[in-house]
């Protein structure tokens, strides 16, 4: 299986992508980010690109693979809705577009959030939660070979995996020493980048009974 990954830099995407590079049915990775991951692998290429409304240029280079794995995202704290929007929404579905075009037969997993507003009345008090609805909702009307929204709730980062956002990194610092205890004792509401990455694998080789999946059903598969 040839993936594309967006997101490699992001916590969650690190996570994936070493799943990716330590998985079996993983023949190649190309992840597409505006900086790059510092990693050489054999299975991995990289490719640099700035303006994520356009992927023009990158055709040549998003033709023939299988999955894509989409990680991208950004917090909405402090954020207004128009540009969380363009980032969420407008990033992600100019890159499946491209990808449905070149790659019809490929499956996308998109990684969303718990409490995503996915009723598609866009009435919702949330604003981040109304537009990673809208985002899903797009994603599922797309006729992809298939199509899986994630929604993990809190992630466990695997040993050495950082966040770049500072907020972030600040709060699993403070929750660091009870983060093992929260995820033996609530697996409904806690996932690690690991088991994320494991499942979106799985989900891309197999297929799955559900196309919108809770952190329970990430667990679970």
């Amino acid at each position: 299986m040839k993936v594309i990954l967006f997101g490699a830099t992001g916590m969650v995407g690190q996570g994936v992508l070493r799943e990716c590079l330590a998985g079996p049915d993983i023949e190649q990775v190309l992840a597409i980010g505006r900086s790059a991951t510092g990693l050489r692998h054999p299975k991995l290429i990289e490719a640099i690109h700035a303006d994520f409304l356009n992927f023009g240029p990158m055709e040549s280079r998003m033709a023939g693979y299988d999955t894509c794995f989409f990680c991208l995202g950004v917090a909405s704290l402090g954020m207004k809705e128009q540009d969380y929007r363009r980032i969420t929404y407008g990033f992600t579905l100019a890159a499946a577009e491209t990808l449905l075009r070149l790659n019809p037969a490929m499956t996308f997993i998109y990684v969303s959030g718990m409490g995503t507003d996915g009723s598609g009345t866009a009435k919702g008090s949330l604003m981040w939660a109304r537009v990673k609805g809208e985002t899903e909702n797009a994603l599922l009307r797309m006729p992809f070979k298939a199509a899986f929204m994630l929604r993990p709730a809190l992630i466990v980062p695997g040993q050495g995996i950082r966040s770049k956002t500072r907020i972030t990194r600040v709060f699993y610092i403070v929750l660091g020493p009870v983060l093992p205890l929260l995820y033996s004792l609530a697996p409904k509401y806690v996932t690690t980048t690991e088991q994320l990455g494991r499942a979106m694998i799985k989900l891309a080789c197999d297929g799955g009974d559900k196309r919108v999946l809770e952190n329970a059903d990430i667990n679970r598969v």
